[in-house]
């Protein structure tokens, strides 16, 4: 399901006026008097004059710089590139020094691929970066091979950055020093794929049959400037090492550059944030499930000039995620919204929205042009119509009986109504059965347990009394709920002992249900159960075959990801389903957006590996850990 609406913001728009964001309005109205002929001529003239739009200079200089870095690698990797056609391309672009300076083609032309990506999104450095290399570029052209050609072209560009400079104005990403380990290992792989090439491209110079190790040796040797164990007859082996050493030379300097440059944290909830946003949820909070989650100390948050609406947000791989509804009034959201979109466009960020409901995807689309998909369903139990009994409840029924009979008991409270001691073994062992390294979960997990400001927290426990009490005493699964306004909760992580018997998942949330009137809950939110429609509906009697070709896609992928299972857990409790919609810009951005949506869930991860960020934010060791393996050590 997709909606889009273009409709008049709030507030309303004078008469006559186009209530389209900017960048998307059309003019219209009746053509006016003289012929069409010489119209035609002066407009496309005019055009020709004027030069491209200028929100287009960013893409059409980037995939020049693109092409330009392309052709110099090629310039410089394959000795008969230059005698080929291509080359009388190549010798009219900036950066290409001829068939003698393969070093410098190779530099350029890496550091230009790096730059068009900082160029495409509008990057202030970027920009910096191009209009220092195309002079260089121009002189040398003329320096070397006097190509009055390639000096206009790197001009054209370089008058097309200057001229257009006010759309080359985005700040720097979130960053850590962390990039620079990426670009060693990266780059550096590059380089040494790239050095391989090089030393293979030249059979007939090669002196001897070296075999791929030494091949491999030499690309080593030559990344640090040193001589390897394969020779060249004339000037091929000279070529061959300028070539090497500066690609090593390349990955060297960047790699410094990144380390020592200023960090730029990602954006943290502050603490006058976050007291904000509690005041906003405490007269609000019963319009979103997912409000409370905006409190996760990973995301940053804008507001609304008048305060009274909220938009949260993280930044991924260069997209803005915002997760659930806006906090607040709706009548406040388009501030918040439009802070949000500014904040965007300030660092060229991708602007995206993450679970919204219904309502919210309507404002999102109404106040930014923005297009909303459905992305599947959020499962709601009413308090009020829940019970066991019935044909329909008879597996949960069962198998709730059965581990009852197995000498389990269950307990729910409130999070402050746990002793302090209690509290902490639960927090250990929810970390503990936790089954990845990081902790999953961005739009629907708060990423914490036990805070002193959660104490409205929902707490379900299942205990059996062992022979012999495990690290955590006869604590088997622990199921932790969030406050959704004053008389609901919505789930936020579940967690159970492996050696404990299956079903404790749904003894807990059955424990949750039948003990929620006496706790003032109506209503609990549980799992998202992405693409729950195409599932239904494709399992049913009837279903087309493009209908049941996607089912039997998203089964594929259950085996990967839990969809068909979440959903099928899910319905064992007779929800009713609550639609949820991803915002985006265009179609095209959606598989960046859905990577980058992935690595907020924590289902892709670009980390260090664990050994490398002990006590990093991502999982912070836990200050009992010593005190257990005491305790298990006795």
């Amino acid at each position: 399901m997709s909606v889009r609406i273009d409709a008049e913001k709030s507030g309303g728009v004078p008469d006559g006026e186009d209530s389209r964001p900017e960048g998307r309005r059309r003019t219209g109205g009746l053509r006016t008097a003289g012929p069409r002929d010489g119209r035609l001529r002066d407009g496309r003239l005019g055009r020709l004059l004027r030069g491209p739009r200028p929100e287009a200079v960013p893409t059409i200089v980037a995939r020049a710089c693109t092409l330009v870095g392309l052709l110099n690698i090629a310039a410089g990797v394959f000795p008969r590139f230059r005698k080929s056609r291509m080359h009388a391309i190549a010798e009219v672009l900036p950066g290409a020094l001829g068939p003698f300076a393969a070093a410098l083609a190779l530099s350029i032309g890496v550091l230009l691929l790096l730059l068009a990506h900082g160029l495409r999104r509008h990057k202030r450095r970027a920009w910096r970066a191009a209009v220092v290399l195309l002079p260089v570029g121009a002189v040398a052209q003329f320096a070397y091979r006097h190509s009055v050609i390639g000096v206009l072209i790197s001009l054209v560009l370089l008058t097309l950055l200057l001229r257009h400079r006010r759309e080359f104005a985005a700040l720097p990403d979130p960053r850590s020093r962390w990039r620079a380990l990426a670009n060693f290992v990266l780059l550096g792989a590059g380089s040494i794929l790239l050095g391989l090439l090089i030393v293979c491209v030249h059979p007939h110079r090669v002196i001897g049959d070296p075999s791929i190790t030494d091949r491999l040796t030499h690309v080593l040797y030559g990344l640090f400037g040193l001589e390897g164990p394969v020779d060249y007859s004339g000037r091929t082996s000279w070529t061959v090492a300028c070539s090497l050493g500066a690609l090593g030379l390349l990955t060297a300097i960047t790699t410094i550059y990144l380390a020592f440059r200023p960090e730029h944290p990602a954006a943290r909830l502050t603490e006058d944030d976050e007291t904000k946003l509690r005041a906003l949820l405490d007269k609000h909070g019963a319009r979103d499930s997912l409000g409370h989650f905006a409190l996760r100390r990973d995301k940053g948050a804008v507001f609304s000039p008048s305060g009274k609406a909220a938009v949260t947000y993280r930044v991924v791989s260069g997209v803005m995620l915002a997760s659930g509804d806006p906090i607040g009034d709706v009548e406040a959201w388009p501030g918040a919204i439009e802070r949000f979109m500014d904040e965007a466009k300030a660092h060229s960020w991708t602007p995206a929205v993450m679970g919204c409901s219904e309502t919210g995807g309507e404002v999102w689309t109404r106040e930014t042009g923005l297009d909303a998909l459905e992305l599947g369903d959020e499962a709601v139990v009413d308090v009020a119509d829940f019970s066991l009994s019935g044909r329909a409840m008879r597996n949960v029924r069962q198998m709730v009986k059965r581990i009852e009979r197995g000498g389990y008991e269950t307990r729910v409270r409130r999070v402050r109504d746990l002793g302090e001691h209690e509290l902490e073994r639960i927090q250990r062992a929810a970390d503990d059965w936790r089954g990845t390294d990081t902790e999953r979960g961005f739009s629907m997990a708060l990423g914490r347990i036990g805070d002193p400001d959660d104490g409205d927290c929902l707490i379900a426990t299942a205990h059996k009394a062992d022979d012999e009490p495990g690290p955590y005493g006869d604590l088997k699964a622990v199921l932790h709920f969030v406050p959704w306004g004053k008389d609901g909760v919505s789930l936020d992580l579940m967690r159970r002992d492996r050696t404990a018997d299956p079903g404790m998942n749904e003894l807990l949330i059955v424990a949750a249900l039948q003990a929620a009137p006496k706790l003032g809950i109506a209503r609990v939110s549980l799992n998202f159960a992405m693409f729950r429609a195409a599932l239904a509906r494709g399992e049913k009697i009837g279903a087309g075959p493009v209908l049941r070709t996607w089912r039997g896609l998203l089964v594929f992928l259950s085996r990967w990801f839990q969809i068909e299972s979440l959903y099928k857990f899910n319905a064992k409790f007779r929800p009713r389903w609550e639609p949820r919609f991803v915002v985006y810009r265009s179609s095209k951005e959606l598989p960046r957006i859905g990577f980058a949506a992935m690595q907020a869930e924590g289902f892709v991860t670009l980390a260090p590996p664990r050994f490398l960020r002990r006590g990093s934010a991502q999982r912070r060791p836990c200050p009992h850990r010593a005190a257990e393996r005491e305790v298990r050590a006795a």
